[in-house]
Formats: C-alpha cells, structure tokens, sequence
C-alpha cells in the first residue's frame, strides 16, 4: 500500500453552487481521503471560505486535478504538506513573557514552527532566546533610522524565508509601509481586551475603574493601529480585592495563552482574512 500524506487546502472565492461538490469530487477521483473539512458561507460579503485536510499518496495528481477547480470558480487557495513547519520570525521589546511562551512551546512540540530568529530594540532577551539556540538581532528604533532598521528587517525576512512575524509585546509601531507589505503574516498581542483602555498601562487603567474582566487580543497588525482583523481574545475575572499588579499577572499570563493559540490556528491555516474580520475554523 503506498504511503499517504495529510495535506491542507485553503480556499476562498465568492459563493456560487457546486464548490465543495468538486472540490471532493478531485480529491476523491485521485485517491485521496478527506479526514477532515470545514466551511463557512458568508451572506454578508457573499464570500465562501473551506479549508479540508486530506490524505493522498498521488497529491501531484490531485494538485492538477484541484486545478481546474480553482480555475473554473475563481478560487484563491493555498495546498501544503500539513506537517510543513512554519518559519517565524519573533519580535520583543523587554518583556519577555509570551517570547519564553512561544520558544517552549516551540521547543515541546506544542507548534508547529521553527523560530528563526528573535529581533528586538533592546538587549534584555538576548540570553533568554540564545539559551533556546535562537539567533538574536537588535535593531534599536529613533525617529531618525526607523526606515533604516525597517529595511534591515526586511532582508532577515527575506534572507530566512520567514512566513510568520509574531510581535510579542514588541513596543514599536510598524510603519504604514512595512504594515501594508507584511498583511497577513504579522500577528500582534494587545495587552488589552479591544478595544477598551488603549494606550499605556491599560492594566492600570482598567484598576483605576474597577473593571471585573480583563483580557488580550490578537490580531493581524494593519496601518490602524490595534485595529487589525482579530484572531482571538480571552478574559480574565478579577475582583475589588486584586491589586494593579495583580491584574499585571494576570493578564500576562493571558496575553501568552491567548498569542500561542493565535499562532498556531495561523500555522495551521484555520484562519482566514475576511475583510476587517477573521473566520477561524477550529
């Protein structure tokens, strides 16, 4: 018996009758197993959004097959090995909590990525990434080289075929430039339930009004600052009696739980872009 492989298939086109018909009529004709498929018809945008994991010993055969599928419903797709290791890029300021989350994680298995890097403008989680064997770039940002060191960037990504930028609790606003021309591959973490108490020490703010729930976001980073489509979000209970630090840990704590979950249902390509939102098929 040949061996099979798991693939992923990512779809999206406008809604027309017959897709997901054809789409499990190629993969079948050419001996493959749909083992898992999920989809979402949108009415609003009129939008349809599939993504199937399949098994195949023949895939070359049911790429072609596949082809003229996506040729005669104008289908924008993307079919990959499902066990292809994503190439991320990690960038961190002084924080290091959800950049020590991603590495373990990374390290155990828990993703299914290869962090190829760690940049950061500043020093402080140079040892903490180098313990993890991971190469580690410091670009400092001013107002007079952020171009510059946008560009150096820039060649890292290109240099090792990055596919993912996690921004992990990286304090620097990316240009207009670099946001347009990385969208789609640029996820953040707001340390904040969007889109409430924006801005500085939002976990203060948040005391200061005697909030019951904090929480985190991620999202892809767009021009508009923390505006980008989310991927997930999660809240956290507190009470009268929790301290403003209290809430700082907290919501730490939330913030890397909240990014892991982002990066990995991006790897796994169960997110899709769907105007200024997302369709996340988990």
């Amino acid at each position: 018996m040949e061996q099979q492989e798991r693939y992923t298939l990512k779809l999206s086109c406008d809604d027309k009758p017959g897709i997901v018909a054809a789409i499990s009529c190629a993969i079948f004709e050419t001996g493959g197993l749909i083992v898992e498929a999920q989809q979402f018809d949108d009415h609003e945008t009129g939008r349809f959004l599939m993504r199937v994991v399949f098994q195949s010993s023949a895939v070359d055969k049911a790429a072609h097959r596949l082809g003229s599928v996506v040729e005669q419903f104008d289908i924008r797709h993307e079919l990959v090995p499902s066990a292809r290791r994503g190439r991320v890029l990690i960038m961190t300021s002084k924080l290091d909590h959800c950049l020590h989350d991603l590495l373990y994680r990374c390290r155990k298995g828990a993703l299914n990525m290869d962090v190829v890097g760690v940049v950061s403008n500043h020093e402080d989680a140079r040892a903490l990434a180098e313990s993890y064997g991971v190469e580690y770039d410091v670009l400092p940002i001013s107002k007079d080289n952020k171009a510059e060191q946008e560009q150096k960037l820039l060649d890292i990504v290109d240099e090792r075929s990055v596919d993912l930028i996690v921004l992990a609790r990286y304090m620097q606003i990316l240009s207009d430039q670099l946001a347009n021309r990385l969208y789609g591959r640029v996820i953040n973490i707001h340390h904040s339930f969007l889109p409430s108490f924006k801005g500085a020490r939002p976990y203060h703010q948040a005391h200061r009004r005697g909030v019951k729930l904090i929480g985190a976001t991620a999202h892809y980073v767009t021009p508009d600052l923390d505006e980008g489509p989310i991927i997930e979000q999660e809240v956290a209970r507190v009470k009268h009696s929790d301290t403003a630090d209290d809430l700082v840990r907290i919501g730490r704590d939330t913030e890397a739980r909240v990014l892991a979950r982002a990066v990995g249902w991006h790897l796994e390509r169960r997110v899709f872009l769907n105007g200024d939102k997302t369709v996340v098929f988990t």
